[in-house]
């Protein structure tokens, strides 16, 4: 686990826009992780920022190292998990570290910040899909409490071969009446 001095966790901005960007794009063009087929320009990727307000269910988490120049190790997003109204208690969770930065834990500091922001939110559940083989991701989500619901098979063609999302489901903290 990374030495917890080592690496800042915030709230994101605009000014890591870039480096957010071309740690996305990596996975864009080198693994089947996201479906995304090209990578983005920093432009094109100023409404996902902007999706992720400081406050809110929808949030951007960035871990950055203390050491080396405040590098952008990774990130860690909450965002709307289905546009329709009465899926607003739902959100969409996900997080991707820098070349380099996996292993380390930092992808456990962003989603302890994350699932710590939305423990005060109007958030009855959080999902994760995971596209198959990623045992890393698969264990990083089970240590938070998520749960398998089901797999989409061969649901994305990458790379000239299909793959499969398992799709996992986590309760969180919302203990008004009816929400159960």
């Amino acid at each position: 686990m990374t030495d917890a001095t080592e690496v800042t966790i915030r709230a994101g901005r605009a000014s890591d826009l870039g480096a957010l960007t071309e740690i996305y794009n990596g996975y864009v063009r080198d693994t089947p992780i996201t479906f995304d087929t090209e990578p983005f320009t920093v432009e094109a990727r100023r409404p996902w920022l902007h999706a992720h307000p400081p406050h809110g269910p929808h949030r951007l988490f960035v871990a950055e190292e203390t050491k080396d120049g405040g590098r952008v190790l990774g990130y860690a997003t909450s965002s709307a998990f289905r546009p329709k109204a009465a899926y607003s208690t739902s959100v969409e969770v996900t997080v991707y570290c820098a070349e380099g930065a996996g292993g380390r834990g930092v992808g456990t500091l962003l989603y302890e910040a994350l699932f710590e922001a939305l423990s005060d939110e109007d958030v009855h559940r959080a999902y994760a899909g995971v596209t198959q083989p990623n045992e890393a991701s698969v264990r990083l989500h089970t240590r938070f409490g998520f749960r398998p619901v089901g797999t989409y098979r061969e649901v994305g063609r990458k790379f000239g071969r299909y793959h499969d999302v398992a799709w996992f489901e986590k309760e969180l903290g919302d203990e008004r009446p009816g929400n159960s």
